[in-house]
């Protein structure tokens, strides 16, 4: 072999490796709009076009629109439900970018399809102001005592943030025009994400939870005080579709004891969970909350406690089919009296 073709089949090896690699760290990658997030408390990702195949189960519960919701279906003709496919949202509960009250703010990176000149024409429509930054228009829209900036970073892509720094809005933006590189996206997602089974279409990625103020959360009558229990841990709960929906929770702790309480106290929960499954069903006989009940699992590994679950397609399609209407009682005939009897007159002779 000549020394020239040599060299020439190595450096086709070596790109062939490389494009390998590069494929293989792409998998192993946050989704792409996750990607563009700016550094955060907790991370969202939702794959909505799998929702859609739920509807194939059971049927789903008819969406209502809010006024203003409409008008903007009415105007751009793109509705969430139907067209949004990929969805990623940014956390802020502490630190500078959260509210001054240390309520929750929110950056999101939504995909989707829509006539981009249509929902711009919308945005600027309702914007108080529009900023050009790197050639994108950011629209900055007053909504609740805040400003709601949006940007359209390309054909099918939308980022949005109502934080008070206009920087974050701007970062994404300057993110979006770079090459798109497996080994970007904030330093809780780059850590984390590891964890998050493979092809899981729902994930949360929250770092030390109890610190969000919602609420909603705090005015339900939880039976486990998750702000004590979740206190500087690092959360990450994923949803699969494997012929059934995989549900699975996972808490890194600082300290194995702490994990230890957090196990005992969720394997308690599991009991008495298991202790109200025959009220949950008809006779207790429904096989499939049965097969609800009976995968949940608690696992404990040293800082590390896991939830599990597996949801039968069947008992989604329970959840989502309304209950059959009652029969009504049969209506009751009233009794018919019986024809009086008439004497008969005897006629004088």
């Amino acid at each position: 072999m000549r020394p020239r073709t040599r060299i020439t089949l190595l450096t086709v090896v070596l790109v062939a490796a490389v494009l390998v690699l590069i494929i293989g760290l792409r998998k192993q990658a946050p989704p792409e709009p996750a990607r563009l997030l700016p550094g955060a408390d907790a991370f969202v990702y939702l794959d909505l076009r799998w929702v859609r195949r739920v509807s194939r189960l059971g049927k789903l519960p008819p969406v209502s629109l809010d006024p203003e919701y409409e008008q903007f279906v009415r105007e751009t003709g793109f509705q969430f439900e139907r067209d949004l496919d990929e969805a990623a949202f940014a956390i802020h509960y502490t630190g500078p970018l959260a509210a001054p009250d240390g309520s929750p703010r929110f950056t999101e990176v939504f995909l989707g399809r829509w006539n981009s000149q249509k929902v711009s024409e919308y945005f600027r429509k309702v914007a108080g102001s529009v900023e050009n930054y790197n050639q994108v228009d950011i629209f900055n829209i007053p909504l609740e005592g805040r400003t709601l900036r949006i940007a359209l970073l390309g054909v099918g892509t939308i980022a949005a943030s109502n934080t008070n720094d206009p920087a974050v809005i701007r970062e994404i933006i300057d993110r979006s025009h770079r090459l798109a590189s497996p080994f970007g996206g904030p330093a809780l997602l780059r850590s984390y994400y590891k964890r998050v089974p493979l092809g899981s279409l729902a994930w949360v990625i929250a770092s030390n939870p109890s610190q969000l103020r919602n609420q909603q959360l705090n005015s339900l009558a939880l039976p486990l005080d998750y702000r004590q229990l979740l206190s500087g841990s690092t959360v990450v709960v994923s949803v699969r579709f494997l012929l059934a929906i995989h549900f699975r929770a996972e808490a890194f702790f600082s300290n194995q004891a702490q994990a230890s309480q957090v196990a005992e106290r969720l394997a308690s929960l599991v009991t008495v969970f298991h202790a109200l499954e025959p009220t949950l069903t008809t006779g207790g006989t429904d096989q499939d909350v049965k097969k609800f009940f009976n995968s949940l699992q608690v696992k404990q590994s040293r800082e590390r406690v896991a939830l599990s679950a597996v949801v039968p397609p069947e008992f989604i399609k329970k959840v989502f089919t309304e209950p059959p209407a009652e029969p009504s009682a049969p209506a009751v005939a009233e009794p018919i009296a019986p024809p009086k009897k008439h004497k008969m007159r005897r006629r004088p002779k």
